[in-house]
């Protein structure tokens, strides 16, 4: 389905349309602590956990605390060496999905991140970022 707002794409139940469309109409549940408001009650309780410094998600390997059950997720495949994600081209396997998005764009030489100064263009985030430091530190034909 296509939110009318955005024009994105929502995989989805219409209750998942429901919640997308809100994000640009109405946000109804609002933060005692600092009333920043969110489309649904369980972001709100995510948030709220800022405030309380609340963790209730423990690693049983080590004992680590975490705000998010998806935060000790990821953590977890630190201690499990669990490698989830693989690449369809080459079948290599990666513990992250960022990772394996950064490898694939080696197979199909996808360059996203582009600068906002010049024409240079990035397969990740963290390239760009890079790029836009050192043409801060140093001044160079992008800056």
């Amino acid at each position: 389905m296509q939110c009318e707002y955005c024009q994105k794409n929502v995989a989805c139940t219409r209750r998942q349309l429901i919640a997308h469309i809100r994000t640009h109409t109405e946000k109804p549940y609002q933060c005692e602590y600092c009333q920043k408001r969110f489309v649904r009650t369980s972001v709100l309780k995510e948030h709220i956990r800022t405030h309380t410094k609340e963790k209730p998600y423990e690693c049983e390997y080590c004992q680590k605390r975490f705000v998010r059950r998806n935060d000790l997720k990821r953590h977890i495949i630190t201690h499990t060496k669990e490698k989830p994600y693989e690449c369809e081209y080459c079948q290599k396997r990666f513990n992250r999905n960022g990772s394996l998005k950064r490898h694939i764009s080696t197979h199909t030489g996808e360059n996203p991140y582009q600068c906002e100064y010049c024409q240079n263009s990035f397969a990740d985030i963290s390239q760009l970022k890079e790029h836009i430091v050192a043409g801060l530190e140093k001044p160079h034909m992008c800056i």
